[in-house]
């Protein structure tokens, strides 16, 4: 960004409603804006489904609905089996949520060939049934912002009901070699996107604060394109980490993928309100971006990067760009503190006005250790990870959750060197424990749609096998995960990062069981790699 606008005038406030009723307020939200929307522009990828429940229909979290009809099938399900049909394996008596149809129910699932064949009354006859009386069946959830699908952390996003695993914060690789390094080799499917500060940096050799010249422009709208084609789905923008980065490096990555039909996913250039350089202006860069090129975008963990100490104000300018017509979404991690590594940009300047915190609220993550004025400069020589512990309002986490246009994202992985925040393995534990059941910000068919079909349908333009995923319908993949709404929870913790989930019993991947009876198969790798196309 060239030059920074004025600070907007505040605008009006807009008070989210946190109780358990909220679903019914926020699908009615989503339900206006497609009415305006329908007048003035593209329908939002994060938008809710349209034949998702209104306020009148909406569950809540303890009572299913009567179960008077299965969930629609997909277009090309095909016939349905016969009644003697043996199907390879049937969910039997579990309570069916489908976010995409809004069906809530106690029905049995069967499944052949890593397809979901039947849902109805049962009994179903199989080869092997899974008794799922008084658990809660629903989608594999999509995680839309994690990273590189690395053998040792998958297993921790098994063990937290995802199913699909998304690097939309960028893939630290070219596309070719992403897949190639990756496929056949993970329990959960996975797929990314070109990762704009890592290969401005691996292939056009700018350092951070450098903006490229118009040859470079050139170049690497050519590698994005040739990325995009070889599986990549969307760029991934950081200019907070790379503060050279110019507008006319976002039009010519924009104008590619306007053209192609991706989306722009965006860390956001600041993180905070205090000027200079404000989480308004990131935000109107973004929303600027997309009124100049048309390119759809989505902002990255909003409660850290920015919402953050103004979330009420950020969502109604988003809000209000949605109404515009502009394609926003976001996503937001269900934790009061963020975490980065100590050498990055957001600890360039003053980072303890900005995020108004102190050297004593980071702790080394994977570790007890916070650190002091004395200890800080030789954690940032070893590039520690940190948690910054007090640095996100729970306020802000709350209404970014409660926000219709907003699903979840984990924004970590883990690693063996567990220096790595908790999200990486309790992101969705999180949310069904601590705001569906415990403070009832959300209901339970609003979280799952937010962890389900809304990501699926931000991608699943870009990714094609996204189209069978994020749904219980005929037809569709068998992505599944099946778990106990009253002992659901998150273990993890800044000191013990992989501390597994609890709650979740059978985790299937195109059918297959890589968590079964709580129990993960860790010899089972049936991920598939999702390409764009």
């Amino acid at each position: 960004m060239t030059g920074r606008p004025p600070q907007p005038p505040p605008h009006p406030r807009r008070r989210f409603l946190l109780t358990a009723g909220f679903g019914a307020a926020s699908f009615a939200l989503g339900s206006r804006l497609d009415d305006i929307r329908s007048t003035t522009g593209p329908s939002n990828g994060g938008d809710p489904p349209s034949d998702a429940p209104d306020s009148a229909t909406t569950t809540t979290t303890s009572q299913p609905q009567a179960a008077v009809a299965a969930p629609p099938a997909l277009a090309d399900a095909g016939p349905e089996p016969g009644p003697d049909h043996v199907y390879d394996l049937v969910i039997a008596k579990g309570r069916v949520i489908d976010p995409a149809s809004g069906f809530d129910g106690v029905l049995d699932i069967g499944i052949n060939g890593g397809v979901i064949t039947a849902i109805g009354e049962p009994p179903f006859t199989a080869t092997e049934i899974i008794d799922a009386e008084g658990m809660v069946v629903s989608p594999g959830f999509v995680d839309i912002l994690s990273y590189e699908p690395n053998p040792f952390g998958v297993w921790f996003k098994v063990g937290d009901g995802v199913t699909t695993n998304l690097a939309m914060h960028g893939v630290n690789n070219y596309a070719n070699a992403f897949f190639s390094d990756f496929e056949g080799n993970t329990p959960i499917h996975f797929g990314g996107a070109f990762h704009q500060h890592f290969l401005r940096g691996e292939d056009l050799q700018l350092k951070p604060e450098e903006a490229p010249t118009p040859e470079q422009l050139t170049d690497f709208a050519q590698l994005a394109r040739v990325n995009l084609s070889n599986g990549f789905a969307g760029v991934a923008f950081s200019p907070e980490y790379s503060p050279g980065t110019s507008q006319e490096e976002l039009d010519g990555l924009a104008v590619v993928l306007a053209e192609l039909g991706h989306t722009a996913f965006f860390h956001v250039r600041f993180s905070d309100p205090e000027p200079p350089g404000t989480s308004f202006e990131a935000i109107e860069e973004v929303l600027s971006l997309a009124r100049r090129t048309g390119v759809s975008v989505h902002i990255e963990h909003l409660a850290s990067t920015g919402g953050t100490f103004v979330m009420e104000d950020t969502l109604a300018i988003l809000e209000s760009a949605r109404a515009e017509g502009i394609d926003v979404t976001a996503d937001v991690y269900p934790y009061a503190f963020w975490g980065t590594t100590l050498a990055s940009y957001r600890f360039a300047g003053d980072w303890q006005g900005r995020y108004r915190i102190s050297f004593e609220d980071l702790q080394v993550a994977g570790t007890e250790e916070f650190l002091t004025a004395s200890s800080f400069d030789a954690a940032v020589a070893e590039n520690k990870l940190v948690a910054a512990l007090g640095s996100i309002p729970e306020d802000d986490v709350q209404a970014a959750l409660a926000a219709p246009f907003v699903f979840i994202g984990s924004d970590a992985i883990l690693t063996e060197s567990l220096n790595n925040h908790p999200r990486a393995s309790g992101t969705f534990c999180r949310v069904l424990a601590r705001y569906v059941r415990d403070n009832g910000l959300l209901d339970l068919p609003t979280a799952l749609a937010k962890m389900t079909i809304q990501p699926t349908q931000r991608v699943e333009s870009m990714i094609p096998a996204m189209r069978r995923k994020g749904r219980l319908q005929r037809g569709a993949d068998a992505d599944i995960v099946i778990f106990d709404p009253d002992t659901v929870a998150d273990r993890a913790t800044v000191a013990i990062p992989n501390a597994l989930s609890t709650g979740i019993s059978h985790v299937l991947v195109d059918g297959v069981q890589v968590m079964a009876n709580g129990e993960m198969n860790r010899s089972l790798t049936p991920g598939r790699a999702l390409r764009s196309g």
